[in-house]
């Protein structure tokens, strides 16, 4: 069985690694030559500011006084310069939103499996093609426009990465920094003769990198006070560097000013999706060369906010984040980047008509020279029979656009010549995602095989193995030969034709994957033939009402992942079962609990999602009440008639440690958030004592006795100190509720299986898990077993979405990880959150090991029954990923596939941990005691 397992492992990784390959790959291509406007540019330098996190709204509002937060940058729009709303895409990150600013394209999403800071491939920017470029900022953004720039000139001055703390005092001192940093820099290059003059070149750029914004608003929220003092401080600082450059340069007037923000944030403090307070940035530009602001009487936009900000009356020019870009680039005369997708938005530009066709013609040039190369790439790895163009852009065609346009301009129709440049801008973009999703539907296509064809195998090992429904058949050895040489000449077509196309070899891994799959179900027709002769035997309305039940309950779990409230009405439905299979006449006390905690735990899914409102009386009510049921538990477990086991009071020490582990926890949360209200930052003791007792409580867990309820209890105890740490909310109650249910969930299924007269009860109360694995006789499925996997699958998506994790990328909060750490460090941070999120997960396996133990199931049965089930929904989801659309849209079905490919990876790892949790057990060395007989 490993080797089932690692094949179903090995399976399911290529399953979610596809779909980055299928939807999301990089959309860059090589081997473009440079555009550049052959007219002299209205600037000589350009500045560019970057308030990293900051929102459109936050900036252009009016405080509650009616004044403007950024009192500069309000007069400069609303006396010399152009504004509007930048939007940018999924995901609303601080590296992507960068590359697109200043290398004008959209990167895409497996980027952030790479990391944020270095560079997945390499890029052209408008840093890389200025004569010099000089930036502050975060470590985290400056290098990697350095590293992928040629020659020695993009300069880069960062502070420490440590500087980047969540629980320091201010973090708007990271502004300061830059801008100080910046005065130092002009102050100095009066006595540097070098600098002086390269400083005085044209095409020069420089780009202040603020993150204080960004980083308060993590820390502290986007309506909080600091949040918005910050902005003022941003406001000051841009006006003391924009005096500064204006003296140094004499007042030329040849500066270029942009002021921008890479993404938003949410009103609790995250940014990843596509929220539109995430998608939402602002976009001021200032001087050489800009248009001042145009008054207009009316203006439609789909949005209020123009009345929100009392700016009805000047012109909003909106632009996507990537035509920033290109804007830069036409400012000062620097050839557009490389990989650019923007679309010069002329709107902002102050200049002669011929400037803005010539401009835009260079805009449609370049992007139409990427759309030329990722076609000659795509014909040269595709048979010439099977190649089918991209119609509207043929080569004639392309000879005709570019005609007629140089015609308009020498017959001075510039608007004419604009709106043809805007028509071939947009059809080369049209081609480029032809030609870059080119092989999607065939790829697709290959997995969805290869995913129905794994779930069929699955499907017929259990009932080949695990069930009474076939008779072992003879197998018939000439037929398998010839089989197995059938698909091995189908592979070999298959290869041979991918050799052809020079295909990457992932695409061998997605095509040739169906193979083997559907050869081992191929094998296997006998028993499909006799499996459809027993089902035709058995009762048609029953069989038909079981499978509607099935995909029933699969329609429900697929529900809630875009509704969480439909796990309440499933917890709700739960809560009758009793009732309905009349184990309530059997068991009245545990129904009656199991119905009651059923109804508790259905309200959690009800509840806003967590860490939009911290609250930390809750957790430490949380820690309160599991020490309360500790006492309880510990009593009736001495009380209990199995005295014998406590003979050594070793078993009891270890639960008193655990216990006193959880109230240090509950201490820890609470000074912890005190000391970061009061802006003292995290306490080294109480950081340490957080970083031991995440080491030590899987120790002190592997040390207890090994009986069932023993065992449960100390895994609660364990986890629960380490998930008070993580919880900032309501969340902390949710281990203890879901605990409560799934320990009356392994006495409920006792009473069932006595109830289906599957077997005598064993006592509970004396159960060990690791008898338990020596039970050589096995019982056969029965159909209530299906119910049993899905109960888990249900409690195991219940353990995700209860507490509010909205399957997205923003919906977690680093709050949660204050009581380790407050400096921003993406993959720690990511790391104990997965934490947070596999605990409830822990709890759920567990329990559903001590359910396979006592309802004499072998586990791999069972967990057959749950890959099935999470499989089918796998596929649900795989068919509704998009890469169109809202961004919001994207950004979710990306996350629920991915969810739930992870969901059936992590529960092969879960089957395995809860065996290592409930099974194995630290010896430790005893002193023997003599007893005078």
């Amino acid at each position: 069985i490993p080797v089932f397992i690692l094949a179903g492992l090995l399976v399911h990784c290529v399953f979610l690694v596809s779909i980055f390959d299928i939807y999301f790959s990089s959309p860059l291509v090589h081997g473009m030559t440079p555009q550049q406007t052959p007219l002299p540019p209205p600037a000589k330098r350009l500045v560019l500011f970057v308030a990293d996190g900051l929102r459109a709204d936050s900036l252009y509002e009016l405080d509650s006084k009616g004044a403007p937060r950024a009192p500069y940058l309000r007069g400069i729009l609303e006396n010399n310069g152009s504004w509007g709303i930048s939007h940018t895409r999924v995901p609303t990150e601080s590296r992507p939103g960068h590359v697109a600013l200043i290398a004008g394209f959209y990167e895409d999403v497996s980027a952030v499996a790479k990391g944020w800071k270095e560079n997945p491939v390499e890029f052209d920017s408008v840093f890389n093609e200025s004569k010099y470029t000089w930036s502050w900022g975060s470590p985290d953004i400056l290098p990697m426009f350095a590293k992928g720039a040629t020659g020695d000139h993009v300069y880069t001055f960062c502070y420490a990465a440590e500087s980047e703390d969540f629980g320091a005092e201010d973090a708007a001192k990271l502004d300061t920094w830059v801008f100080d940093h910046v005065k130092n820099f002009f102050n100095s290059s009066r006595s540097n003769q070098t600098l002086f003059s390269a400083l005085n070149e044209e095409k020069v750029v420089l780009f202040l990198h603020l993150l204080g914004i960004d980083t308060n608003g993590h820390a502290h929220r986007p309506n909080s006070r600091e949040y918005q003092e910050n902005i003022k401080q941003v406001d000051e600082g841009v006006k003391e560097i924009a005096s500064l450059i204006d003296n140094f340069y004499g007042n030329d007037g040849k500066t270029a000013f942009i002021l921008t923000s890479d993404h938003g944030m949410t009103d609790w403090g995250s940014h990843g999706a596509g929220h539109p307070s995430e998608t939402l940035t602002p976009l001021i530009v200032w001087g050489a060369g800009v248009n001042y602001p145009q008054r207009v009487t009316s203006q439609f936009f789909g949005d209020n906010f123009l009345k929100e900000w009392k700016l009805e009356n000047l012109k909003r020019l909106d632009v996507n984040q990537a035509d920033i870009a290109p804007l830069m680039a036409s400012l000062i005369g620097v050839p557009f980047p490389l990989n650019s997708v923007g679309a010069l938005p002329l709107d902002y530009l102050n200049s002669s008509a011929l400037f803005k066709a010539e401009s835009m013609f260079t805009n449609a040039l370049q992007i139409l020279e990427q759309f030329k190369v990722k076609m000659s790439q795509k014909k040269e790895t595709t048979l010439s029979f099977l190649f089918t163009p991209f119609k509207p852009l043929s080569a004639s065609e392309q000879i005709n656009f570019l005609k007629k346009i140089r015609l308009y301009i020498q017959q001075q129709k510039y608007d004419e010549a604009v709106s043809l440049c805007k028509t071939l801008i947009n059809l080369a973009l049209e081609g480029l995602s032809y030609y870059h999703t080119y092989d999607r539907l065939f790829l697709g296509l290959s997995i969805a095989l290869g995913f129905v064809g794994w779930t069929t195998y699955v499907i017929l090992v259990i009932i080949k193995a695990h069930t009474n429904l076939t008779k072992t058949v003879p197998s018939n050895k000439k037929k398998s030969t010839v089989l197995f040489y059938g698909f091995a000449a189908a592979a070999m077509i298959i290869a041979l034709f991918l050799l052809i196309q020079t295909c990457p070899w992932t695409y061998y891994i997605y095509c040739l994957l169906p193979v083997p799959v559907w050869y081992a179900v191929v094998k296997e027709i006998p028993v499909i033939q006799d499996l459809a002769t027993n089902v035709l035997s058995l009762h048609i309305g029953q069989s038909i009402g079981f499978l509607l039940v099935c995909i029933l309950g699969i329609e429900i779990l697929v529900f809630s992942f875009f509704y969480r409230s439909a796990l309440t009405v499933g917890l709700l439905v739960f809560a009758g079962w009793p009732a309905i299979t009349r184990l309530w006449i059997q068991a009245k006390t545990k129904a009656m609990i199991w119905t009651l905690l059923c109804v508790l735990l259905a309200i959690f899914p009800l509840m806003p999602v967590v860490g939009r409102e911290p609250n930390i009386p809750l957790v430490i009510a949380a820690g309160l009440l599991t020490l309360l049921i500790s006492f309880f538990s510990l009593a009736s477990l001495c009380k209990s008639e199995n005295k014998y086991k406590y003979k050594d009071n070793g078993d009891l020490k270890v639960y008193f440690y655990q216990m006193f582990s959880v109230a240090l926890s509950t201490y820890i949360v609470s000074s912890t958030h005190n000391s970061l209200k009061i802006k003292q930052g995290l306490p080294v003791m109480n950081q340490i004592i957080s970083w031991m007792t995440l080491v030590s409580s899987p120790v002190l867990l592997l040390l207890s006795p090994t009986f069932l309820f023993e065992r449960l209890f100390s895994i609660l105890l364990s986890l629960m100190s380490i998930y008070l740490l993580l919880s900032t909310g309501y969340e902390a109650l949710f281990p203890l509720a879901l605990f409560g249910l799934m320990f009356v969930w392994i006495n409920m299924e006792q009473e069932a299986l006595q109830h289906y007269g599957l077997s005598l009860k064993p006592k509970l109360a004396v159960f060990n898990f690791t008898c338990a694995m020596d039970i050589t006789q096995f019982r056969q499925l029965h159909l209530d077993d299906i119910r049993r996997s899905f109960f888990f699958v249900f409690f195991i998506v219940t353990a995700f979405f209860g507490t509010g994790n909205i399957a997205s990328i923003n919906s977690f909060d680093p709050a949660s990880v204050y009581c380790f750490m407050t400096v921003f460090s993406p993959f720690t941070m990511g790391g104990l959150l997965l934490l947070k999120v596999a605990i409830p997960f822990v709890l759920v396996s567990c329990a559903f090991e001590a359910v396979q133990v006592t309802t004499q199931l072998s586990s791999k049965s069972l967990f057959l029954i749950v890959l099935v089930i999470s499989d089918i929904m796998a596929l649900h989801f795989f068919f509704l990923v998009k890469d169109y659309g809202s961004w919001l849209d994207i950004g979710t079905s990306i996350s629920h596939y991915v969810l739930v490919m992870s969901l059936t990876i992590f529960m092969m790892v879960m089957n395995g941990l809860a065996q290592l949790l409930t099974t194995q057990r630290l010896g430790l060395p005893r002193r023997t005691k003599h007893h005078s007989t």
